[in-house]
C-alpha cells in the first residue's frame, strides 16, 4: 500500500507529469529536462528524484551524465499501468506538446548541466 500511495504522490504534480512525457519520449539528463520544461536545475533535479524515489525511474551514469528514464523493466504491472493512463490522459494537450518540441532541441550543457545563456526560467 505504501508503494502505491507514494506513487500517486509522486503524479500528483504538473511538473513530474510533464517530466514523464518528456522520458516517454527519450532518456533525458537533467539540463535537457531543464530546457524542455523551462525549469530550474534544481525544479528539475528535485521532481527527477521524486519520481526515481516513488519507483516510476531508472538512472544509468553516462561519464559525467546521470541520465533518467522510464524503468519499463523494473516497474509493477500496477506501475506500468498509471504511466500508460499518464501518457494516454496527456495527448494532445498543448504544454506537453510545446514540451518535447523544446525536448528536440535541448542539448546536454556543462559539466553539472548548468543552465545554459538565454534560458527561462519560471
Amino acid at each position: 500500500m505504501r508503494d502505491l500511495t507514494k506513487a500517486f504522490r509522486a503524479l500528483s504534480d504538473e511538473t513530474r507529469l510533464r517530466i514523464l512525457n518528456l522520458l516517454l519520449e527519450r532518456e533525458c539528463c537533467v539540463c535537457e529536462v531543464m530546457q524542455a520544461l523551462e525549469i530550474s536545475q534544481t525544479r528539475a533535479s528535485r521532481n527527477l528524484s521524486v519520481l526515481y524515489d516513488a519507483g516510476f525511474l531508472k538512472l544509468r551514469k553516462d561519464g559525467l551524465w546521470s541520465l533518467y528514464s522510464i524503468d519499463q523493466k523494473g516497474m509493477s504491472e500496477h506501475f506500468t499501468a498509471l504511466v500508460e493512463a499518464v501518457h494516454k490522459g496527456l495527448e494532445g494537450n498543448e504544454v506537453v506538446v510545446l514540451d518535447r518540441e523544446r525536448l528536440k532541441k535541448a542539448e546536454r550543457v556543462g559539466t553539472g548541466c548548468a543552465r545554459p545563456v538565454g534560458l527561462v526560467v519560471r
